[in-house]
């Protein structure tokens, strides 16, 4: 009965940490550049690229010194009026000022000297989309996307848009070039997940969360949220693997060492469930979901009193929590305590059914 608890509750585990998060969290597109952008700028045989401004801009940049960086670039810019590297140069500083007005204005001065300059349509689709202006960013993108056909960045930023204007297959498609150009990166994966998570396509989604994990064996968080998505499908045996990695890579995640733990008492490896589920509530003991799994776990050993007293602080921390409120009954019940067995069911009862209980960070 407890096991069959568990496992309905088993999505709900997941959700928190799952998919949805990580996603919130790829690389812009000036990120998956080869170089720092700021070192693409200025481009061999332009006008400006001896100019020792440029090198002190650079420094500067390096160094974190954006005013002096940014002061420099306009300096550059009127000392080389017809450099399109001077104006991306300027551009580029201009958007980490928020300045859109001007970065777009030097983006486009760049493109008005070197109309087939992928880096001024770049910085353009920049200045748009970090205003959240993505229809207006979309031509810029697909211009760059013309004149660097191999190179992935266009295609995942016009997926990331084209996401945010609703068009999911569009993005879909776009995510899925990315990831033909750029098989090795685990971003281009993660983008194609987002897109077809949007579509409804579960199968699909894991498949490109299980690729990223492939070529980014020795990153926890992917590794994880394979492993979560695993959980949320109800296939608790295909989640131990990536999330046991996981753990090794990041041993004080306590989510992680939650869900591994979870998942080896789920099967049947109560022993290595409770250390990780110990663990877990080591690192974050406000954390309610773990003290009722580890009562679950005692249970199974035959550990009343532990089970007892994981499960009372399981209830204490998550006061709504219907299912801990059961299991705690039913532990009551196995000592001998009547009342407080009845008296824990009847709470249960008055919560109603189990809800997903949430993995939340913090």
């Amino acid at each position: 009965m407890i096991l069959a608890v568990l496992l309905g509750i088993a999505v709900g585990w997941a959700q928190e940490p799952s998919i949805d998060r990580l996603l919130e969290k790829l690389p812009p597109p000036e990120k998956l550049a080869k170089k720092p952008p700021i070192q693409e700028a200025v481009q061999q045989g332009d006008p400006a690229q001896k100019d020792p401004l440029v090198k002190q801009i650079v420094s500067a940049e390096k160094a974190r010194k954006f005013p002096q960086a940014f002061a420099l670039a306009r300096q550059l810019t009127a000392r080389y009026p017809q450099s399109a590297g001077a104006h991306c140069l300027r551009g580029l500083l201009a958007l980490a000022f928020r300045q859109y007005a001007e970065a777009s204005s030097e983006f486009k001065n760049a493109a008005g000297i070197q109309p087939k300059l992928a880096f001024a349509h770049f910085g353009l689709a920049l200045a748009e989309a970090r205003q959240n202006r993505f229809a207006d960013a979309i031509p810029h993108l697909h211009r760059l996307s013309e004149l660097a056909p191999n190179d992935p960045v266009a295609f995942y930023a016009l997926s990331e848009c084209e996401l945010h204007l609703g068009q999911k297959q569009e993005s879909a498609d776009d995510a899925r070039k990315a990831t033909s150009l750029a098989p090795s990166r685990p971003a281009a994966w993660l983008q194609l997940a987002k897109a077809e998570k949007a579509l409804g396509h579960t199968d699909a989604t894991l498949n490109a969360v299980a690729k990223a994990a492939e070529v980014a064996p020795d990153n926890p968080g992917i590794l994880a949220v394979l492993g979560y998505s695993y959980i949320n499908l109800q296939r608790i045996p295909q989640a131990i693997p990536p999330l046991e990695r996981a753990a090794r890579l990041a041993p004080r995640d306590y989510l992680i060492q939650c869900q591994l733990g979870f998942c080896l008492q789920a099967v049947g490896q109560t022993e290595s469930g409770i250390d990780h589920l110990r663990k877990g509530a080591h690192l974050k003991p406000t954390y309610g979901p773990v003290w009722e799994h580890l009562g679950v776990a005692y249970s199974k050993q035959g550990r009343r009193r532990d089970a007892i007293k994981a499960l009372e602080k399981a209830t204490q921390l998550m006061p709504r929590s219907s299912s801990a409120w059961e299991h705690l009954a039913i532990e009551y019940a196995a000592v001998g305590r009547a009342i407080d067995a009845q008296r824990a069911a009847g709470r249960a009862k008055q919560l109603g059914p189990t809800k997903a209980m949430g993995l939340k960070g913090g």
